[in-house]
């Protein structure tokens, strides 16, 4: 297939949307972020079990992150050449698998190694899903159907920072992997008997590797298209940074158990489970141009008041806050993606490339501030959250609704 046709395919009828697409899809999406949120909060209860610092077994949040982010590459155009079903069944059933075989592990080595395959294993279910909501809503309804979509993000997000840490004592680490796991089978024998995912065309030939790169060079030719992902992975590495250590956070500065930590990060993930839908239409009636700058300074805010020496109820609270600064950032910014021009698929992968790379970088990048203390380390992160919610004034003003390409 030659590099024009690769890129921009003729137009084709969307697939019907079946009733139980968003559900299965929003299903999926929790589940992998409930496990992939539940761990940092563990961080000490898994280096107590593995037998290893806090500092090592935290390599294992990069671990999944960042092969994650890289594994998206592939699973964009595979999608665009196969289909988005396959690959997002494929990738569901290699996460069921992973989670599981991660139950069983005993050290550190083998648990980081797992976690790495894992990224790259369920690295196709969110991006390929978003890809497919792409393909069967218009941009003008698009925004409520991510919001659901994000709001299953969220809501993993929120299960797996808080009842993950609340249930370790009951069920142990190693039972929080086996639930994750027995749900994700559930969903992928739901998704192969009702068959609600529907099945996208195919192209008449694989396209070439030169034709893939070009396909990427010319998602980031546009200046809407280098903004809008520069800006996923700034955003990443801005919230990914300050969740992955707060559970350390809130055991350093109460003195709190698992239950308690669990308790303090209730609230993270509510606000995007509970308005995510209500956020994305707001995107689709008034524009992403106010929402996503107000997202980063609710960020930047909530940064800078945990690095205050705040009572426990309400630096609680205020990472609620932090979470909704998320919701208004990330759910928009990948609505803008699903309208770039060019191939869905390699869109939507780049995306998951910026986003799940910024994660990694993020923690890391924290990890390290931190030797100076987590004061230290959340006043940086403040501060360039302050510079980048003023910088998205400007680089978003274009982002009204409607949108006229």
């Amino acid at each position: 297939m030659s590099c024009v046709s690769t890129v921009e395919s003729p137009p084709t009828p969307a697939p019907t949307v079946s009733r139980g697409l968003l559900p299965l899809l929003t299903g999926a999406a929790f589940l992998i972020f409930a496990q992939a949120f539940m761990v940092a909060p563990i961080l000490p209860q898994l280096a107590h079990a593995l037998h290893a610092t806090t500092g090592t077994v935290g390599l294992a949040v990069p671990a999944y992150l960042v092969p994650c982010g890289a594994m998206t590459l592939v699973w964009g155009p595979l999608s665009d050449r196969i289909g988005r079903r396959p690959v997002i069944l494929l990738s569901l059933a290699a996460f069921t698998v992973l989670t599981a075989l991660t139950a069983f592990t005993g050290g550190a080595g083998a648990f980081i190694g797992l976690r790495l395959a894992t990224g790259l294993g369920a690295s196709g279910v969110v991006p390929i899903s978003l890809a497919l909501i792409g393909d069967v809503f218009p941009y003008a309804r698009r925004g409520r159907a991510l919001g659901w979509l994000f709001g299953g993000m969220a809501g993993g997000i929120a299960v797996g920072s808080s009842a993950g840490a609340l249930a370790e004592p009951l069920i142990g680490w190693q039972g929080l992997f086996a639930v994750v796991a027995a749900a994700a089978a559930a969903l992928l024998v739901a998704a192969l008997v009702l068959r609600v995912l529907p099945s996208s065309p195919r192209p008449a030939h694989a396209p070439s590797v030169s034709a893939v790169a070009a396909g990427y060079r010319k998602l980031l030719a546009t200046r809407r298209g280098r903004r809008t992902y520069g800006y996923i992975l700034f955003n990443a590495v801005l919230h990914s940074g300050i969740y992955t250590w707060l559970g350390l956070y809130f055991l350093q500065r109460f003195e709190l158990g698992p239950v308690g930590i669990g308790l303090a990060l209730l609230g993270y993930g509510v606000p995007g489970f509970l308005l995510g839908p209500v956020i994305g239409h707001l995107a689709d009636r008034y524009g992403r141009s106010r929402i996503v700058p107000a997202g980063v300074l609710l960020a930047a805010a909530s940064a800078l008041l945990l690095a205050a020496h705040l009572p426990m109820i309400a630096a609680a609270l205020v990472v609620a806050a932090l979470s909704l600064g998320y919701d208004m950032t990330q759910p928009l910014l990948g609505g803008i993606v699903t309208d770039l021009p060019g191939s869905r698929g390699q869109a939507l992968g780049l995306n998951a490339f910026c986003l799940f790379i910024g994660f990694g970088v993020g923690s890391l990048v924290f990890q390290v501030l931190m030797r100076a203390g987590f004061t230290t380390a959340l006043l940086a992160f403040g501060a360039a959250a302050l510079i980048g919610a003023g910088a998205a004034v400007p680089l978003f003003r274009g982002e009204r609704a409607p949108h006229t390409a």
